[in-house]
C-alpha cells in the first residue's frame, strides 16, 4: 500500500472517531444554509459538518459542534459542490496554471482539467511535464489529459516535437495525468482513414494502453453523424467526450450514443446555448451532459467569473439551477470516474462553493479541502507565483523574414483566390472565392470586400516554410496582427491589410521570443511578450493580464479599426486543421474535409 493509500485510510479513521465518539467534534460547520443535493437533484435545508480536508456530514450536526469549532452561519445561502472545467487550455489565457487558478478559485471553481497539447505542440513531452510539475505546488486540483498524437496532422503542418504513443508510459503513469486528452488526429474521419490510416493504429494503441490502466479518453468530434461517430467512438475506446459539438442534432445522437458531451461556452466559441436544446426542447436525460469553458482570456474571467459565469448562462437557457449545477459537479465527475469530488457527502473531499444568489450564481465563500480559500470574490490564502526555466522561454527558431517573403505573387492584372471564411465565436471556418487586384505581380488585399492575407511562418526550426491564403471576414481596416498563438501547431499566424505592416508584426514577434504584435505604419500599436513556448508569461499576474489584453483589444478597435471580437483568439484558430472546412498552415491552405494542401491561386 502506498504512502497516500495509508494517509487516506488514517483520516478516514480519524472521521469515524469523530463521528462515534462524543467527546470529538468537527472543525467547521457550515449552518443554516440550503444544501444542493446533485445526487437526487434537491434543495433542502441542512448544514454541513468538515473535518480537515473531508466532510463529516450533511443534515443535523448540532452534536458534532464543540468549543473549537468554527461556525459559520451562512442562512439563506446555498450550499454546493465545488466545481470542475472538465476541458480548458491555461495556454488559452496565456496564464500559468498558478494565475489562472487565482483567478477561478473565487468564482467557485475547485477542480480543474487541463488538456496541455499547446505547450506540448511547442516543447514537446518535456513542456508539458512543466506545466504538470507547476500544477503540484497548488492547492486547487488539477488534472491533464494529455495528447497522444502531436502533431494531429502530419504532413499538413509543423510542430516543434511529435508525440506518439510510445510517449504515453511516460506521461500517463503521473498521477496528475487523468488520460489522454481531445483525439484530434482522428477527428475527420474518412480523410485520416483514406490518406493516414497509420495515425490511427498510433491511436489505438495508446488507447488501449491508457485503457488498461485506468486512465480515460477524450473524443473530439466535430460534425460526425452515423457511422463516422461510430468509428470515433470505437477509436476512443467507447467512453469519450466531445467538446466540439455545436448543434442540437449533434447533441443528441451522441448523447444517445453515451458520449459525454462537453457543452463549450467560453470567450470565442460558445456551443452551450444550440447544445441544450437537445434537453430543454427534446427531454432528453442530462447526466451525459456537462458545461467546459474550452479557452478563456482572463478579462472574462474577471469581469463574469469562470463556471459559475457557465452555470448561469445555462440557467438562462432555461435549464432548472440544480440541474445546470450537476453539469459542472457529478456529471463530469461521473465521466472522469472521481471518487471524492463533485458531490458533498461523507467522507468527500470538502470542496464547496457557498452561493449567495442562485440564479445569478454569486458566489460568497470557497472552501478547498476543508479551508476556506476566498470570501467575496477575494483569495483569502496565499499562492506565490511560479516562474517557469529559462529551457522553455527560447521556443521561437527562426531568423526574421523580408518583405519578398510574405507576398502573394500572381500574373495579370486580377485573379480568382481562395479565401479562408472567418465565422465569429467559432473555430468553424467557411471557404470562399474572390477576385483581387495585382499590382506589380503582388496580390493586393480588398478592404471593400474584406479579404487579408493570411501566413502561418514555421517557427520552430524544422522547415521554415510559410504557407500563404487570405482570410474574409476579420474586419480589420488597417495595420497588421502577428501572434505565436495558433492552434495547434502554433506558428506564427498573421494578418493586415498591407504587406509591410504583417512583416514588422513578424519579425517583432520573432524578437520578443513569442507574442502578439499590433503595427500600424511601421509601428508597434501594442505588444504582449509570450515567453514560455510562446504561448503563456509568468511575467504579469492575472489582473495584469486581463488590463493588458484589454487594452490589446481595445486597440485592435480603436487604431487598427478591426470589429471581430476577441481578434487575437480568433486568429488563433484559423491554422486549426482538425475543424471544417478551410485552414492554414506553414504548408500552405488545407482543406480539412479532403486532408490535403489546395492552392490559393485558383
Amino acid at each position: 500500500m502506498d504512502a497516500l493509500k495509508v494517509k487516506k485510510a488514517l483520516q478516514y479513521r480519524k472521521l469515524i472517531d469523530v463521528l462515534l465518539d462524543p467527546k470529538l467534534y468537527a472543525d467547521i460547520v457550515l449552518k443554516g444554509g440550503y444544501f444542493i443535493n446533485v445526487i437526487t437533484r434537491e434543495i433542502y435545508e441542512a448544514d454541513v459538518a468538515i473535518k480537515g480536508e473531508h466532510i463529516l456530514m450533511v443534515g443535523n450536526v448540532k452534536d458534532l459542534i464543540g468549543p473549537k469549532t468554527n461556525v459559520e452561519e451562512i442562512r439563506g445561502k446555498f450550499v454546493s459542490p465545488g466545481f470542475i472545467d472538465s476541458h480548458m487550455h491555461f495556454e488559452s489565457a496565456m496564464l500559468t496554471c498558478t494565475e489562472f487558478s487565482k483567478l477561478s478559485i473565487p468564482t467557485g471553481t475547485t477542480t480543474l482539467i487541463g488538456d496541455p497539447h499547446e505547450i506540448g505542440n511547442v516543447l514537446g513531452v518535456a513542456g508539458m511535464k512543466e506545466m504538470i510539475e507547476e500544477a503540484k505546488t497548488l492547492p486547487n486540483r488539477i488534472l491533464f489529459t494529455i495528447p497522444c498524437a502531436v502533431p494531429d496532422a502530419p504532413g499538413l503542418e509543423t510542430s516543434g516535437y511529435n508525440v506518439t504513443a510510445k510517449d504515453m508510459k511516460d506521461l500517463l503513469t503521473d498521477p496528475c495525468v487523468q488520460g489522454i486528452g481531445e483525439i484530434q488526429s482522428f477527428s475527420n474521419i474518412k480523410p485520416v482513414y483514406e490518406h493516414a490510416p497509420e495515425l490511427i493504429d498510433d491511436l489505438v494503441a495508446a488507447v488501449t494502453y491508457a485503457s488498461a490502466i485506468g486512465k480515460t479518453v477524450e473524443g473530439n468530434a466535430p460534425g460526425l453523424f452515423g457511422r463516422e461517430l461510430a468509428a470515433h467512438i470505437i477509436s476512443g475506446g467507447t467512453h469519450v467526450s466531445c467538446h466540439e459539438t455545436t448543434t442540437k442534432e449533434e447533441t443528441v445522437e451522441k448523447l444517445r450514443y453515451g458520449v459525454s458531451v462537453f457543452m463549450r461556452e467560453g470567450s470565442s466559441q460558445r456551443n452551450m446555448a444550440e447544445c441544450i436544446r437537445a434537453i430543454t426542447e427534446d427531454g432528453l436525460d442530462s447526466r451525459r451532459a456537462i458545461v467546459v469553458s474550452d479557452d478563456m482570456v482572463p478579462a472574462d474571467l474577471l469581469k463574469y467569473g469562470h463556471m459559475n459565469d457557465i452555470i448561469r448562462r445555462t440557467i438562462a437557457e432555461g435549464m432548472d439551477p440544480v440541474e445546470a449545477i450537476q453539469m459542472a459537479t457529478i456529471n463530469p465527475a461521473t465521466h472522469f470516474g472521481f471518487k471524492d469530488v463533485g458531490v458533498l457527502a461523507p467522507g468527500k473531499r470538502a470542496d464547496i462553493a457557498v452561493i449567495s444568489d442562485l440564479r445569478n450564481m454569486t458566489i460568497d465563500q470557497v472552501y478547498l479541502g476543508g479551508k476556506k480559500a476566498a470570501e467575496k470574490g477575494e483569495l483569502t490564502i496565499e499562492i506565490p507565483s511560479y516562474i517557469y526555466p529559462e529551457s522553455v522561454k527560447k521556443s521561437v527558431k527562426r531568423k526574421p523574414v523580408t518583405k519578398d517573403e510574405l507576398l502573394v505573387k500572381a500574373s495579370g492584372s486580377r485573379v480568382k483566390v481562395r479565401a479562408i471564411e472567418a465565422i465569429p465565436f467559432q473555430n468553424l471556418t467557411g471557404g470562399r472565392e474572390f477576385t483581387l487586384n495585382v499590382k506589380d505581380g503582388v496580390v493586393q488585399p480588398c478592404l471593400k470586400q474584406d479579404v487579408l492575407p493570411l501566413f502561418v511562418i514555421e517557427r520552430h526550426g524544422r522547415t521554415g516554410k510559410i504557407g500563404k491564403t487570405f482570410l474574409q471576414g476579420f474586419d480589420m481596416k488597417s495595420g497588421a496582427i502577428a501572434e505565436s498563438v495558433a492552434h495547434d501547431t502554433h506558428n506564427i499566424i498573421v494578418t493586415g491589410t498591407n504587406y509591410e505592416d504583417m512583416v514588422t508584426a513578424v519579425n517583432r514577434v520573432i524578437a520578443m521570443d513569442g507574442g502578439i504584435a499590433m503595427i500600424k505604419d511601421g509601428k508597434v500599436v501594442g505588444d504582449l511578450p509570450l515567453r514560455i513556448g510562446g504561448l503563456m508569461t509568468d511575467e504579469l499576474t492575472g489582473k495584469e493580464m486581463s488590463e493588458k489584453v484589454d487594452e490589446l483589444s481595445r486597440l485592435a478597435k480603436e487604431v487598427l479599426g478591426c470589429g471581430m471580437e476577441v481578434p487575437f483568439m480568433h486568429l488563433s484558430f484559423w491554422s486549426l486543421v482538425t475543424s471544417p472546412k478551410w485552414k492554414i498552415t506553414d504548408k500552405g491552405l488545407i482543406d480539412v474535409d479532403k486532408f490535403e494542401v489546395i492552392p490559393t491561386i485558383v
